[in-house]
C-alpha cells in the first residue's frame, strides 16, 4: 500500500505569506520614507555655499580658569519684565543698565535694586546698544536700522542704508571718543525671524560699517562677513573688535594709525560669538551663544547636511544644536582669561562684568542673570 506525501502546501503558503509581509512592512517602513526624502532633497531649491572651513580654530580654544554652572549659580534679574534682554550697556553715573528686549522696549535696570523701567520704544527690535557721548543711547534694532535715543526717551532714526542697500538685520553697535558709531549689519539679505536661513545658507551678507553723526554719512568698512555681530572699541581708540557668528572668531579692524583701514584676526573661539563689551578692567566679555557642537560643526563643514537641516527647518523642526552657552573673558591681547557656560543654557548674547557681578543677557530669555563672581568665580582647570 502506497505510503501518502505530506502535505507542505500550507506551510510553504504560510513562508509565502510571511516573506510577502516582510517585504511590504519594509517598503512602508523604511523604502518608500528614504525615496521620498530623496526626492525633497533634490527638489528642494534652497543651494547652501562652502564655507571658509580655513578660517575655521583647527585647535580646541580653552580658558586657563572655567565656571560650567553659570546659569545654577546666578540669581534672576527682571523675570517677566525683561523679554529676551539681548544686550548690556551700563552707566556708572547713575547706576542704570540698558538693554533692549523683544517687546520693541529699551528697558533700564537699576543695578541696586533690580527694578525694571520701561524707558523708549522703538517699535521694532532693539539688539545692540551703546551710551553716546551726550547722555544719548544709540541702539541697532534689527527692524529700524540705527537709532539715537535722546536723555528724554525721544526715538530718532539716524540711518538704515548704507551703499543703497538698507540694513535687514542692524545688530552690534558702539561709539567711539571722537563720536563716530561703529556698528553692524548682521545679513543685508535676512531679518531677524530667519537668522538660521542666513547661517544654513552659508554666505557672508554681514557688514560692518560707520556711521558719523557729524556729517550724516554711512560707510561700509568691510563687508562680505559671516554674520557679523557685536562691536566693540579698544580703550586705546586704535582699533575696533568686531564678531563673527558663524567662523567663530573675533578680529580686529584699526581706525587709527599706521595700519588703519586693515583687519587681522583677534581671537578663534570655543563657540559661536555674540556680543562684545569692555568691563573698564582689561577684560573684554563675548557672548557665546552656543559652545562647540560636533553636529554643527559637521553642518558648518558640508553644505549638504546644512541642506537637510534647513529641510528639517522648512516642514518638521531642525534639531537643536545649542548648549553649553555662555560668556568668555579675554586680555587685552585676546588670550582667554575665565570661562562661564552652563550646559543648559543657550544663546546667550551678552556679558559684562560690573563690580563684583557678572551680568548676562539673552536673545529670548524673559529675564537677564547676574552671578557674585567673589563666591562663584571660574576655578582653575586640572
Amino acid at each position: 500500500m502506497a505510503k501518502s506525501k505530506p502535505d507542505t502546501s500550507s506551510g510553504s503558503s504560510s513562508r509565502k505569506s510571511s516573506s510577502s509581509w516582510f517585504f511590504s512592512f519594509l517598503v512602508s517602513v523604511l523604502i518608500i520614507p528614504v525615496a521620498a526624502a530623496v526626492l525633497l532633497y533634490l527638489l528642494e531649491s534652497f543651494d547652501p555655499a562652502s564655507l571658509p572651513t580655513h578660517k575655521f580654530p583647527h585647535t580646541p580654544v580653552t580658558s586657563p580658569r572655567v565656571n560650567p554652572r553659570l546659569l545654577q549659580e546666578s540669581e534672576m534679574i527682571g523675570a517677566g519684565k525683561l523679554f529676551g534682554p539681548e544686550d548690556i550697556a551700563y552707566d556708572a553715573k547713575s547706576g542704570i543698565i540698558y538693554t533692549g528686549c523683544f517687546d520693541g522696549w529699551v528697558k533700564r535696570v537699576t543695578l541696586n535694586d533690580s527694578v525694571v523701567n520701561d524707558w523708549a520704544f522703538t517699535g521694532g527690535r532693539p539688539l545692540g546698544v551703546a551710551l553716546g557721548r551726550a547722555g544719548e543711547v544709540l541702539v541697532a534694532d534689527a527692524d529700524k536700522g540705527l537709532l539715537e535715543i535722546s536723555e528724554d526717551g525721544v526715538v530718532k532714526l539716524l540711518t538704515d542704508e548704507a551703499e543703497g542697500v538698507r540694513f535687514k538685520l542692524a545688530d552690534g553697535v558702539d561709539v567711539a571718543a571722537d563720536g563716530m558709531i561703529y556698528f553692524t549689519d548682521a545679513s543685508y539679505k535676512y531679518m531677524l525671524r530667519d537668522f538660521i536661513w542666513d547661517m544654513l545658507e552659508g554666505r557672508p551678507h554681514g557688514r560692518l560699517l560707520s556711521f558719523d553723526p557729524s556729517t550724516k554719512e554711512t560707510k561700509v568698512l568691510v563687508g562680505d562677513l559671516y554674520l557679523a555681530n557685536g562691536v566693540v572699541v579698544s580703550p586705546d581708540q586704535t582699533f575696533l573688535i568686531f564678531c563673527e557668528t558663524m567662523i567663530k572668531r573675533c578680529s580686529k579692524y584699526y581706525i587709527q594709525g599706521d595700519r588703519k583701514g586693515s583687519v587681522e584676526k583677534f581671537i578663534d573661539l570655543p563657540g559661536m560669538p555674540d556680543n562684545i563689551l569692555y568691563d573698564g578692567e582689561g577684560h573684554y566679555w563675548i557672548g557665546l551663544a552656543t559652545a562647540n557642537d560636533d553636529l554643527w560643526d559637521l553642518a558648518l563643514k558640508y553644505p549638504s547636511i546644512r541642506k537637510v537641516v534647513a529641510i528639517l527647518e522648512r516642514y518638521i523642526r531642525r534639531p537643536q544644536f545649542e548648549k553649553n552657552g555662555g560668556v568668555l573673558a579675554v586680555d587685552l591681547e585676546g588670550k582667554p582669561v575665565a570661562h562661564y557656560y552652563d550646559p543648559v543654557l543657550s544663546l546667550v548674547s551678552s556679558g559684562i562684568k560690573i563690580g563684583k557681578y557678572l551680568y548676562c543677557g539673552f536673545v529670548f530669555r524673559p529675564y537677564m542673570i547676574r552671578l557674585d563672581l567673589d563666591h562663584h568665580a571660574a576655578q582653575t582647570t586640572s
